[in-house]
């Protein structure tokens, strides 16, 4: 587990704002993530309040969705997952022609 890059957390500030769901404050605060073996596209497994099982925990609900394109222009869909407790589970990311991610963008846009 580590902790999360400047650009991951802006876009799960992003996701976590077009949520309908309610989240502590201080989500942020002692949030750690492990990478998900998704051939380099930057999906993480979140880890909330340094939250270790998470083989544990099982997929619950979707919270929010955002599109932006890779510095390549292949356009990505990042995802927000939450485990069946409402806990944050997920950030799958997506690149749509397979490939690995080159670098999360500071701007977002609706799916």
């Amino acid at each position: 587990m580590r902790c999360p890059t400047a650009l991951e957390i802006q876009l799960l500030e992003e996701l976590v704002c077009r949520s309908h769901n309610t989240f502590p404050l201080n989500w942020k605060s002692n949030l750690l993530v492990s990478d998900l073996s998704d051939g380099g596209m930057g999906s993480l497994a979140l880890h909330p309040h340094g939250i270790d099982d998470y083989k544990e925990r099982h997929y619950g609900s979707q919270a929010s969705d955002c599109l932006f394109d890779d510095i390549d222009g292949i356009a990505v869909v990042a995802s927000l997952y939450l485990d069946e407790k409402g806990e944050l589970y997920e950030l799958d990311i997506w690149k749509t022609n397979w490939n690995p991610l080159i670098e999360i963008p500071i701007t977002y846009r609706d799916v």
